[in-house]
């Protein structure tokens, strides 16, 4: 399974960024996908995840500011991100699961390289 992330880049604080989320391997298997973050130092932390019964969550510390649909295509899952602040800055991962139970986050034990998102 190779998850890949883009749209990272340097912003200044009340910007706007999307990252996206591809997933892919040779079978006809749909994951259920997600986004965490780690700044240096600190512990990692989930962002916003897709169940695949449509189910979308998004932690209270991006709420209102970031955004996930349930509705992309197969394998997908793009993050906006909006009024971005200097506490957003991190390494963005993209998380895949095969045992995504209803209505719960999913088992991600896929993981993509990140994506770096620089809040000044």
């Amino acid at each position: 399974v190779q998850l890949v992330e883009s749209g990272g880049g340097s912003v200044q604080a009340g910007g706007s960024l999307t990252l996206s989320c591809q997933a892919s391997d040779d079978s006809y298997i749909e994951f259920c996908l997600a986004w965490f973050r780690q700044a240096p130092g600190q512990e990692r932390e989930e962002v916003a995840w897709v169940g695949l019964d449509g189910t979308v969550s998004i932690a209270d510390s991006v709420q209102g500011r970031f955004f996930v649909s349930a509705d992309n295509p197969k394998n997908t899952l793009p993050l906006k991100m909006n009024s971005l602040k200097p506490e957003d800055t991190a390494m963005y991962y993209c998380a895949a699961a095969t045992y995504c139970p209803c209505g719960r986050r999913g088992d991600y034990i896929y993981w993509g390289q990140g994506t770096q998102v620089t809040v000044s």
